[in-house]
C-alpha cells in the first residue's frame, strides 16, 4: 500500500508517541508499505516551529529531509499541479498544509495516515 503521513503522524511517529494509534503504527512499520511524506509537511513543522506553535520540535524542524530519509520514507514533492488542484477543493476547511495532502493523495492514489476527519470529505482514504 501506498501512504502519505499526515504531519502529526509523522512527528508522533519519530518520538514514538503514544498518540499514534495502534493502526497508524502498524501501517508505519510495516515494510511492504511505501510511506511517503510531503514536502507541505516539511513546511508545515519548520512554520510550526518558528512561529513557536512547536517548541519541542527543533530536532524535526532543522533536519526533516534527514528525518524522513532515516526512516526510509519518500520524500513527496509538491508540483504544480498539486497546488492548482489544493486551491481548487471544494469546502470551507482552510488549512493550506491539509489541502495539500488531500491534493497530493487523491492526485497519486494515496492512502492518508492522520486522526483529522477533513480528509474524509474528500474521498480520501483515511487510516487510524
Amino acid at each position: 500500500m501506498r501512504v502519505l503521513l499526515d504531519t502529526h503522524a509523522l512527528l508522533w511517529w519519530l518520538v514514538d508517541s503514544e498518540r499514534l494509534s495502534v493502526t497508524a503504527r502498524h501501517v508505519i512499520a510495516d515494510e511492504a508499505h511505501h510511506i511517503m511524506v510531503s514536502a507541505a509537511s516539511a513546511w508545515e513543522i519548520a512554520t510550526k516551529f518558528r512561529i513557536g506553535r512547536l517548541p519541542d520540535g527543533e530536532s524535526a524542524a532543522f533536519d526533516i529531509a534527514g528525518q524522513v530519509a532515516s526512516q526510509g520514507f519518500e520524500a513527496l514533492a509538491i508540483d504544480v499541479a498539486d497546488a492548482e488542484r489544493a486551491g481548487h477543493l471544494p469546502g470551507p476547511h482552510r488549512d493550506p498544509f491539509d489541502r495539500m495532502l488531500i491534493a497530493q493523495a487523491l492526485a497519486r492514489g494515496l492512502a492518508v495516515v492522520s486522526v483529522d476527519d477533513v480528509f474524509d470529505n474528500h474521498g480520501v482514504i483515511r487510516l487510524w
